[in-house]
């Protein structure tokens, strides 16, 4: 079982820190693929937030896809 350590409204307050900056994202996209992307964190919502990658594509993610460790931030 998984320890929990930040709450949700921990990891909301740190994206929201994180806006706008540069980050290194590892995402676990299921099957055994895991996907090293370099994005900037665009907007921040109450539920989701959207990134944008060095390629220019879009992407939204839910907060607890960060509380349950399927992204891990890396600010840089």
């Amino acid at each position: 079982m998984r320890k929990i350590i930040y709450g949700l409204d921990d990891i909301k307050v740190k994206i929201m820190n994180l806006k706008g900056q540069n980050i290194q994202m590892q995402i676990n996209r299921g099957r055994r693929r895991i996907e090293q992307v370099r994005a900037t964190i665009k907007d921040v919502y109450p539920s989701v937030f959207t990134i944008k990658t060095e390629d220019e594509k879009l992407q939204t993610f839910s907060y607890f896809d960060v509380l349950c460790g399927n992204i891990v931030l890396d600010d840089e």
